[in-house]
């Protein structure tokens, strides 16, 4: 087992490198923020009042789900342990500095996140139960018309399946296990016979019965978090201008928090800001087009706009609070590493044993709605790969998959996870610099024509237009 985990670790360094991920990613939402002229900046505000006020495009007549439903299932995807434990890990391996570069990951990953749910929507297809089916799987073959786009969305679908017990499961629950036994003695075998009756439970009703309970405890998990998160930093207000400064400071020295050599250059910090930053937000995996591909809109570009909430949201609210409560608390010296890291930071700030009790709880939550996305993303690759009769299947062993995830050790899996993740981003990526272009054109071929994105509902004859 040594061997394996070794093996994956110079598999991870070399996709993680410099000299492939980490550019590709950079480079491809930088390429997208360009050609879209920063559309996730300018369109932001209208994005998040159509995903989280108006809730339901009027007018929509196929998908599964709201819209509003399908951004808390891909909120339920990547609000996760990367939110608790892969920020603590960043800033332990790569300083504080890691925080900048999970913030230039997010915002530039807002422009990836939008145009892969663009695609989602436009090339999505109905499967054999009448259900919708897209996200890179079907709109790198039906958008790239060769078998280079083939070849690009199968190894998508064979690396989201393997992902999806890795990233999606077995790293949750086991996560969920360890956290409740460490804060309060609970079994991690009872945890793990609780977890998997619950995913059991919801998964059987598909992608209707995901959506119906991912949109009502998402959003009550992340105010829980946020909240207490903004309690640590009013009780600390006076050291976060010298959290900010710290942060970008380290950006481009690299300081780990281990005082060691492993964090002393400039690319560990960009390395592990990147790799946890798109560990957190997914924006360029492309797992998240396969929710937005569920949506009932009138319009890919409505829902690539409210799929861009998302990373916003993920990345630069819940992700900035751990990253300042660790840093303000001066928990990121404290020798902790990932979620026990921010669980110093929090119980440092509320005192006591609330600090504890709060990350405990926000894990347990996070986590377990993360279960419930992925699992719906990687039966959507399954169905592309093998049809409906792969679903049932695949569900079962996702099921059981839960229980083993929570009763064993994981160092392995969490690098296996590690290079899956990068494997299924490789292709997506790929995908969206080709289609760049078509992104881009269509875009503004919409937003050109309906200006209710920008200033409110206007009078207007043209049928493409939702009021």
């Amino acid at each position: 087992m040594d061997s394996v985990n070794d093996f994956l670790v110079e598999v991870g360094g070399v996709v993680w490198g410099p000299y492939l991920l980490i550019p590709l990613l950079l480079g491809t939402g930088l390429v997208l923020t360009i050609r879209l002229k920063g559309i996730q900046f300018r369109k932001l505000w209208p994005a998040l009042r159509l995903g989280l006020i108006t809730r339901h495009d009027e007018g929509a007549t196929e998908g599964d789900i709201s819209q509003y439903q399908a951004l808390t299932t891909a909120l339920a995807a990547t609000v996760g342990v990367g939110n608790i434990a892969g920020v603590g890990t960043a800033i332990y391996f790569g300083g504080p500095g890691a925080l900048f570069w999970m913030w230039v990951t997010g915002l530039v990953g807002m422009a990836s996140k939008y145009s892969e749910a663009f695609l989602g929507v436009k090339y999505r297809t109905t499967d054999a139960k009448g259900e919708q089916s897209g996200g890179p799987q079907y709109y790198l073959a039906r958008a790239i018309p060769n078998k280079a786009g083939l070849v690009l969305s199968l190894l998508f679908a064979v690396f989201a399946v393997l992902a999806s017990f890795g990233i999606g499961n077995m790293t949750q629950a086991n996560t969920v296990a360890t956290q409740l036994d460490g804060t309060f003695g609970v079994p991690t075998w009872l945890s793990g016979i609780v977890m998997t009756v619950l995913a059991a439970a919801v998964l059987l009703g598909g992608i209707k019965s995901i959506g119906r309970v991912t949109a009502g405890f998402v959003p009550a998990m992340i105010l829980l978090y946020v909240g207490a998160g903004i309690i640590v930093l009013a009780v600390n207000f006076t050291q976060i201008p010298d959290a900010f400064a710290l942060i970008f400071t380290d950006a481009f020295t690299g300081t780990a928090a281990t005082g060691g050599f492993i964090g002393s250059v400039f690319m560990i910090a960009l390395r592990y800001g990147v790799a946890r930053g798109i560990f957190s937000n997914e924006s360029g995996m492309g797992s998240a087009a396969i929710a937005a591909a569920a949506a009932q809109t009138t319009h890919p570009v409505r829902q690539g706009l409210v799929s861009m909430t998302q990373t916003f949201i993920d990345t630069i609210i819940v992700v900035t609070f751990t990253g300042l409560v660790i840093v303000t608390t001066g928990a990121w010296e404290s020798g902790e590493q990932g979620a026990a890291m921010t669980s110093a930071g929090f119980a440092d700030g509320l005192g006591g044993d609330w600090g504890h009790w709060i990350v405990a709880i926000s894990v347990v939550f996070f986590a377990f709605s993360t279960i419930l996305g992925w699992s719906y993303y990687g039966e959507r690759c399954v169905e592309r790969l093998v049809g409906r009769r792969g679903v049932v299947p695949y569900r079962a062993i996702f099921v059981i998959v839960v229980f083993i995830g929570a009763t064993t050790q994981l160092e392995v899996v969490w690098n296996f996870s590690d290079v899956m993740n990068g494997l299924m981003a490789l292709p997506n990526l790929i995908g969206l610099l080709v289609l760049s272009g078509l992104i881009a054109r269509e875009t503004k071929a919409y937003l050109d024509r309906d200006p209710y994105l920008l200033n409110g509902p206007v009078a207007t004859d043209d049928p493409d237009v939702v009021k």
